[in-house]
């Protein structure tokens, strides 16, 4: 996907991530209609912009020639890794919710 970034990330994990995603978004939706917003759309876009905050973190870590963001999680490179996706992907499901109210 971005072998100089983030080596081990594949198209066939973006994909799958995509795909069981979608699903869990639809059965959100069929299940809880009582949950506001179109969880279809929020599932597209925690799709979309969930390996973005991922790659972006890679990113910072080689461009400041650490492997792991910390300690705290032995083996799991730390608190920042754990929460990566988040950093994107949290800021614009927040503006899909605040813009949805005017569509």
């Amino acid at each position: 996907m971005a072998p100089k970034i983030s080596p081990k990330k594949t198209w066939e994990g973006y994909i799958g991530g995509v795909v069981l995603t979608l699903i869990l978004s639809y059965f959100i939706e069929q299940y809880h209609p009582d949950l506001r917003g179109n969880w279809m759309i929020v599932g597209f876009l925690v799709a979309a912009f969930a390996p973005a905050g991922d790659l972006v973190e890679s990113q910072l870590k080689r461009n400041f020639a650490v492997k792991d963001s910390g300690n705290i999680i032995p083996g799991h490179g730390g608190v920042l890794d754990r929460l990566d996706s988040f950093l994107i992907c949290v800021p614009v499901v927040y503006l899909y919710f605040i813009l949805e109210k005017f569509i």
